[in-house]
C-alpha cells in the first residue's frame, strides 16, 4: 500500500477553490525611469556625461543639434535637458520656449526643467541672460558633486525624484571613486575634483568639526573630580 500524508483541513470544504492568477498578490507597478535629454554637439563632453548620469539609473539620450533636440522634447519623455548654451543661444526661439517651461511649477502640469552648461572660454556673455531669466547654469570646468546636485534639485523640483542627492563631499569621494578615476582624463571637470581632497575642503571639515566641538563644550562639567566626565 503506498503510503500517504493525511489531508487536514482547517474549517475548508473537501471542495477547495482552484487556485488561479486573480488570487496572486498584484505587483506593484514599477516607477518611471527619469529620462534626461542631453544637447551637445562634442563627443568628448556628452560622453562624460553621459557616462555620470547613466550610473545614476537615469535614462539619456544625447542629441548633437537644434533640430534632433525639438524632435525629441515632443515626446515629452524627458525630465530635464542639459544644454550646451552656445548651441542654445540667448535669443533664439528655443531658449524663449525653455524659458517658457521653466516658468511652469508641477502643480499646474510643470514636467520638464533645464540645466544649461556654459563653456569654459566665452561662457561669461551668457551668464546675465541666464540670471535674469532665472535660469540655472553650471560653468565648465564644473566639480561633478556641484553637477549632481543641481540635476538632483530640478528633478525634485518636478517631483521626477522623491529627494535630493545630499551627500558630503567626503562621503562623496569614497562612495564615486570609481566615477571619478574614469573621468579624470577628461577637461570636463575641474581638476580639483579628484579622489584627493583639497585645502578648502579640509578647511571646511575642519571647521564643522571645531563647531561641533564647540557645541559639546558648552555642557557644564558638574562632576569634575571625575576625569572621564
Amino acid at each position: 500500500m503506498p503510503f500517504s500524508l493525511p489531508v487536514l483541513r482547517l474549517g475548508l470544504s473537501d471542495k477547495s477553490t482552484p487556485y488561479n492568477f486573480l488570487m496572486a498578490t498584484p505587483f506593484a507597478p514599477l516607477p518611471r525611469q527619469v529620462g534626461i535629454l542631453v544637447l551637445e554637439a562634442d563627443p568628448k563632453n556628452s560622453g562624460v556625461l553621459k557616462q555620470i548620469l547613466d550610473s545614476e539609473g537615469w535614462r539619456v539620450r544625447v542629441v548633437p543639434d537644434i533640430a534632433l533636440l525639438h524632435a525629441e522634447l515632443k515626446t515629452a519623455e524627458y525630465s530635464l535637458l542639459i544644454a550646451n548654451v552656445a548651441m542654445v543661444g540667448v535669443e533664439s526661439p528655443t531658449f524663449h520656449v525653455l524659458r517658457e517651461l521653466a516658468t511652469v511649477s508641477a502643480e499646474d502640469g510643470g514636467k520638464i526643467r533645464t540645466l544649461f552648461v556654459l563653456p569654459e572660454m566665452g561662457g561669461s556673455e551668457y551668464v546675465g541672460h541666464l540670471e535674469i531669466a532665472h535660469l540655472p547654469y553650471v560653468v565648465r570646468p564644473f566639480h561633478l558633486h556641484d553637477f549632481l546636485e543641481k540635476v538632483s534639485d530640478l528633478l525634485v523640483e518636478i517631483k521626477a525624484i522623491e529627494g535630493p542627492l545630499r551627500m558630503t563631499r567626503y562621503e562623496f569621494g569614497n562612495a564615486r571613486k570609481k566615477k571619478k578615476e574614469s573621468s579624470r582624463t577628461t577637461s570636463m571637470f575641474a581638476a580639483r575634483d579628484s579622489y584627493s581632497y583639497s585645502e578648502e575642503e579640509i578647511a571646511e571639515y575642519e571647521k564643522s568639526e571645531a563647531e561641533s566641538s564647540a557645541l559639546r563644550r558648552t555642557k557644564p562639567r558638574t562632576n569634575l573630580g571625575n576625569p572621564n566626565s
